[in-house]
């Protein structure tokens, strides 16, 4: 597992929070808003059911009045006329199911619709004769979903009747709104002085949501009670709730395919410039080594340059002599032409370094980068006495990357290592191998090895443990390795020290010995 993977699972765990958060938000809100809608509706189906209570219960008023009169005008001991007004009164308001017209003097007999019984005859005669003008509500005797108006006739104190109504409390809520039937509405309908309740439907409980209102009666002020019970299934109906957690899920698939497309624009703009930048880094560190190098270049000159002068100095005696024969000049010739190679060879490779590079990664021998370090480097150690080993294997090493860029990386960790060592004591190897898993560079010394404290940031950028040092030569390489798809770390840091570096093979199948 890569060290990438621990990154990747943390946003991959942030991305399901943030939709994990935004379903609950959703889901919260739909809640929310099915508990306003089902509460709104309760309110509104009360509202409307306890005008039409309202209206209804007014109208008892209005019969009783004209039941009333009517009785009180009429000469028929009988009734005949209060009887017939009375059935129809029944027929077209089918709440109002007994009428009753009981005489005040307890001789008379009375008359009405409906059971009567001894006990209600007394009831409503006793009400009567205590009325002060207003109807009296009363409770139905042996029916416990009725009640009772009783009005005193004429409403005087000469009052001569009881004229009672028998009002079915079920039916003066009935033929509302179906809302009434659904499940878990409650609905309740009580006298205002408390007892059993008239008419009780569904469940009222703790957590059942109640609107109570007496109705605007004077006469009736009966108390109506309504509620519902909204449990999980109601606040999240399970069809509304799947698509509108889809949608916000395709909402946030959306949001989030936006954003990683925005996010990898950034990235590659920031890569652009961030490789421009390194790009830039690595020539002026190039230019910067080519300045350290100089006494090198020269003492590197000094050589062939050297033995040009004293080979042409030798052709022009020999030219000078008459006896000379020219098949003597062609050796000094010959070793004159090598020498001025060579020479054209070590200015070629400083001119390379001094370049800016803009070639692609592209497959190369490594044995020919090192070689190249090996030979600008070697003045160096020969000048601090350093020996300088190169181990590397008889067969090609081929792998893909830019292959200025890798002779960079390598002459700074040999760099750093000769001038880590101490002079005539010192000792630097680089051990190239290959396997059937990779390259591996490893870069030596018998230095002192890294100081304890910048171990842990050892290439992060101007972190040197020299006075004079800048502090990027690793970071560089780092970037450099990582950019060719390898890896550079630290493998030993004392005694001594190890910079190990493992690159893919382009010839992975070759196994070379060490």
């Amino acid at each position: 597992m890569t060290s990438h993977s621990p990154l990747i699972f943390r946003s991959l765990a942030c991305r399901i929070s943030v939709w994990v958060f935004l379903l609950l938000v959703a889901g919260g809100a739909l809640a929310a808003w099915q508990y306003r809608s089902l509460v709104g509706a309760l309110e509104q189906e009360t509202d409307v059911l306890y005008r039409l209570s309202s209206q209804r219960a007014d109208q008892h008023d209005a019969h009783l009045t004209a039941l009333s009169a009517i009785a009180v005008a009429s000469d028929d001991v009988h009734q005949g006329l209060f009887l017939d007004v009375a059935a129809t009164i029944t027929q077209f308001y089918p709440r109002i199911d007994d009428v009753q017209l009981v005489p005040l003097d307890p001789r008379l007999e009375p008359v009405g619709l409906g059971p009567r019984t001894p006990e209600l005859v007394k009831i409503v005669r006793t009400a009567a004769m205590a009325s002060d003008g207003s109807l009296a509500l009363l409770a139905y005797p042996g029916r416990a979903d009725h009640y009772i108006l009783v009005k005193r006739s004429p409403n005087t104190a000469q009052a001569r009747y009881g004229l009672m109504l028998g009002i079915d409390a079920g039916k003066l809520i009935e033929e509302a709104s179906p809302f009434w039937s659904e499940r878990g509405v409650a609905l309740r309908l009580s006298m205002p002085d408390g007892g059993p309740p008239l008419v009780s439907r569904g469940p009222f409980s703790v957590d059942t949501v109640r609107f109570s209102r007496v109705l605007a009666s004077a006469s009736q002020p009966l108390l109506l009670e309504t509620g519902m019970r909204i449990g999980l299934s109601d606040l999240l109906p399970w069809l509304p709730t799947v698509l509108t957690l889809l949608l916000v899920s395709a909402a946030y698939a959306v949001v989030l395919a936006a954003w990683r497309q925005r996010a990898r624009a950034r990235a590659a703009v920031e890569q652009a410039r961030l490789s421009a930048l390194e790009s830039r880094l690595a020539h002026a560190s190039r230019v910067n080594a080519l300045g350290e190098m100089a006494s090198g270049l020269a003492h590197e000159l000094t050589q062939p340059l050297t033995a040009i002068l004293a080979q042409v100095q030798a052709c022009r005696r020999l030219l000078g002599r008459e006896e000379a024969d020219r098949q003597d000049l062609a050796p000094v010739v010959d070793d004159t032409i090598a020498q001025a190679k060579r020479a054209s060879a070590i200015l070629e490779r400083f001119r390379n370094w001094s370049r800016p590079q803009l070639e692609s990664a592209s497959v190369f021998d490594l044995r020919e980068a090192l070689g190249n370090v090996q030979a600008l480097l070697a003045p160096q150690a020969a000048a601090r006495k350093v020996r300088l080993d190169f181990d590397v294997p008889a067969s090609k090493v081929e792998v893909k990357a830019d292959s200025v860029e890798m002779e960079q990386v390598v002459f700074n960790l040999v760099r750093n290592a000769l001038e880590a060592v101490a002079p005539e004591q010192g000792r630097v190897a680089v051990t190239l191998k290959q396997s059937a898993s990779g390259v591996t560079l490893d870069v030596s010394d018998n230095g002192p090895g890294i100081a304890p404290e910048i171990r842990d940031r050892l290439f992060t950028p101007f972190t040197t443990n020299r006075p004079d040092g800048t502090g990027l030569g690793l970071a560089l390489s780092q970037r450099l390795i990582e950019r060719a798809g390898g890896e550079i770390f630290l493998a030993e840091a004392g005694p001594g020290t190890t910079f190990r570096i493992t690159l893919k093979s382009s010839n992975p199948s070759r196994k070379l010995a060490p």
